[in-house]
């Protein structure tokens, strides 16, 4: 049973969202003058209508900058605590958005964002584009601005994210589709696994691999020598991953991961996760003819007591649920790798379509 947190968990605000803020903020400062504003409400797609405070600003003759420290809530966001900072400018011609310290720049094809371009999603950028026509209107303006939006250590913060592995260089990607951040967001994941799919499919990749954890992702990159963009952060989410699959089809997948995780998937489980899927030990004991499994604790306790032949056991049949999983869309074939503690492969098996 998923145990809920006592209290409720706090809602944040992304990135794209502090952005939108941050260049109200700055736009009151270039086109209004001092003095400038201690707090802007912005209006996200749902009509909600949240307050930032502006944490830093400063004034030219020709721009403005205005910083907001992003609130993710309780969700374990890395960019919580992150300073956002936009400046403006009068543009040539229209919105213009720049890519300024600590935002990266798209280099694969697959995002929602095109090659060469900053790292500003779709509905940020429409953020901000009804941010300038607001502004303009009001304060008698030209709507012609140059946005460059910055993350104060943002490049290395972007380390600690999937964005190298998706083409995206520099630094961090200015997010958002709602403007709400949920803690503990699955949709969240899932949504950055459609997108390695897409930028792998992008990149003609005929390979792609969804792995539960780090040492699985590295044993099974080096036995396959696949691309870092061919490397999908399944974690939990093998459901996710192939469902999105189903519909975006790669010609070869594997999975990888531990005896616990890979055996809730030759049971049938969708999502791994210790709190949403558990072990059915009876199955086992039925898999293996031996009621010593009935009593174990763990899948692992089952391989040491039952040996190499359970661990095969678990990869034929995760191999057979997976396959069953993509219903009428199978790729051309199907890896199961499993892996233990230690980084060794202890189980492999394969399924190839017709």
């Amino acid at each position: 049973m998923t145990r809920k947190p006592a209290t409720q968990l706090r809602r944040g605000w992304t990135t794209g969202a502090c952005a939108t803020a941050a260049t109200k903020a700055a736009l009151m400062g270039l086109w209004g003058g001092a003095p400038f504003p201690k707090e802007v409400q912005i209006t996200l797609p749902n009509g909600e209508t949240p307050t930032f405070e502006i944490k830093t600003n400063a004034v030219t003759a020709d721009t403005a900058t205005a910083g907001i420290i992003k609130d993710a809530g309780d969700d374990p966001d890395v960019t919580h605590g992150a300073l956002i900072k936009v400046t403006v400018a009068k543009s040539d011609g229209g919105v213009v958005f720049c890519a300024g310290e600590g935002v990266g720049t798209v280099t694969k094809a697959g995002l929602p964002i095109g090659v060469g371009e900053p790292a500003i999603n779709p509905v940020p950028r429409a953020m901000m584009d009804e941010v300038v026509a607001e502004m303009a209107s009001e304060y008698g303006q030209p709507p012609d601005i140059k946005i460059t939006v910055e993350v104060v250590n943002g490049k290395a913060i972007a380390e600690k994210t999937w964005n190298p592995r998706l083409g995206i260089v520099g630094g961090l990607s200015i997010l958002g589709t709602t403007g709400i951040v949920r803690p503990f967001s699955c949709a969240a994941w899932i949504a950055s696994i459609h997108r390695g799919i897409d930028v792998a499919r992008a990149d003609g990749a005929p390979h792609v691999a969804g792995c539960t954890g780090n040492t699985s992702e590295r044993v099974v990159q080096g036995m396959f020598n696949l691309p870092d963009h061919a490397m999908l952060d399944m974690g939990d989410f093998a459901g996710g991953m192939i469902k999105y699959l189903r519909r975006n089809p790669v010609d070869h997948v594997t999975i990888g991961g531990g005896i616990g995780k890979l055996t809730k998937l030759a049971q049938g489980a969708v999502d791994l996760h210790s709190g949403r899927s558990q072990v059915d030990f009876d199955i086992l004991a039925d898999w293996m003819d031996d009621d010593r499994l009935r009593t174990a604790n763990t899948a692992l306790e089952a391989f040491e007591i039952a040996g190499a032949s359970f661990a095969q056991q678990v990869a034929d049949r995760a191999v057979t649920a997976a396959w069953g999983m993509f219903s009428d869309t199978p790729p051309q074939k199907l890896s199961i790798v499993v892996i233990d503690r230690k980084g060794s492969v202890i189980a492999q098996a394969e399924r190839v379509g017709s």
